[in-house]
């Protein structure tokens, strides 16, 4: 059994401190994704996992293990990096084996788990190209192959789609679910894309400025945000959030003079002259008769169009709203015309209310 725990980590570079004492459990088999945006601390994380940097404070253990004093080969970790580090004057079979040579492992075990590796990632027809003869996306293969041959307790993924292309990087992400789904290792996975994240992830760790700020499942994420940071970052379009104050009339009334009810969920956690947002995804904000409407708690709008982006079975439509610029979607498409003015029903049973002061979700229980 492979768990990963972090106890109190923390990290220091003489007097700035890049990661403050996080703590994390990791389940044997799990893949867990580390995300947020850039130097917020998720590849020092990694890092220190590898044992590429050296903890500053707390404890980090492999298997049970305290591995803090311990250099990285004695881990029975892989890391797959973003510039795939093959050796460019090695084939693919040489670069495979490459490792267990240099541990002095048998020639027949060598071959053994190259051949293994090579079925496993589909690389059986390019054991004798050289890096320089493979495409981006059959570059990271190999190394993700490298990584698998030494069979380790955990898998290390440091942004390794970056470099890839936007659909080479769509075909990877099923490959590295296929790997998960075939070997069933430990995966700790490190990357700024949220939808890396939301595809790949068993749980999500989102961090912030050092600190982890929510961990779940991709969908606890999405749906419960624990503040608006998680709320815009998790999600592709952002949620929008419109400032408002609540009446006590129980409705939120936007920076217009416009009023929405407050959402049942978050009613008895508001008082009133709160200053709040109202968090609504597109998806829930569509113009009536072009969206999937449920039974329940909802709000109108007339709202003037000012641009639309069409997707094909969806079109994604931008208007104003209280003057913060909103998105909703629009399924079973029509042409939009700019400034056209439309009736969108907003579902409130799946909107969220954020306190505007400290940024944190408002539900009411």
């Amino acid at each position: 059994m492979t768990e990963v725990t972090l106890n109190n980590v923390v990290k220091r570079y003489g007097a700035q401190q890049a990661v403050h004492g996080i703590s994390l459990d990791i389940a044997d088999g799990e893949f867990v994704v580390l995300v947020g945006p850039s130097g917020c601390g998720k590849s020092t994380t990694l890092r220190m996992i590898a044992g590429l940097e050296d903890i500053t404070d707390g404890e980090v253990a492999i298997g049970g293990r305290v591995v803090n004093d311990l250099p990285p080969r004695e881990r029975n970790i892989s890391m797959v990096f973003q510039n795939y580090a093959l050796y460019p004057h090695m084939d693919v079979r040489e670069n495979l084996g490459f490792s267990l040579k240099i541990a002095k492992r048998p020639q027949a075990e060598i071959d053994q788990a190259v051949r293994e590796a090579a079925v496993i990632l589909g690389l059986e027809d390019l054991m004798d190209r050289k890096p320089a003869a493979l495409s981006g996306g059959q570059r990271q293969r190999v190394a993700m192959g490298r990584a698998i041959v030494r069979h380790p307790d955990v898998f290390l993924f440091d942004e390794p789609l970056s470099n890839l292309d936007a659909k080479l990087r769509t075909q990877m992400r099923v490959e590295i679910k296929k790997l998960h789904q075939k070997v069933g290792n430990t995966i700790i996975y490190v990357t700024h894309d949220q939808v890396e994240a939301m595809t790949l992830a068993d749980r999500i760790v989102l961090m912030r400025d050092g600190h982890i700020v929510q961990v779940g499942t991709p969908l606890e994420l999405f749906n419960a945000p624990v503040n608006t940071f998680v709320a815009t970052f998790i999600g592709s379009p952002p949620m929008n959030l419109v400032d408002g104050e609540v009446t006590n009339a129980g409705m939120i009334r936007l920076t217009d003079g416009q009023e929405i009810p407050v959402p049942s969920a978050a009613r008895a956690g508001v008082s009133v002259g709160q200053k709040v947002q109202l968090g609504f995804r597109a998806d829930n904000l569509s113009p009536v008769g072009h969206g999937v409407f449920e039974d329940g708690e909802a709000a109108e709008l007339d709202l003037a169009v000012s641009l639309s982006e069409p997707l094909g079975t969806e079109t994604l439509l931008f208007a104003e709203l209280a003057g913060i610029e909103v998105q909703g979607k629009m399924l079973n498409p029509r042409p939009v015309s700019p400034g056209e003015r439309m009736t969108f029903r907003l579902t409130l049973g799946k909107a969220h209310v954020f306190d505007a002061d400290s940024t944190n979700a408002i539900r009411s229980n």
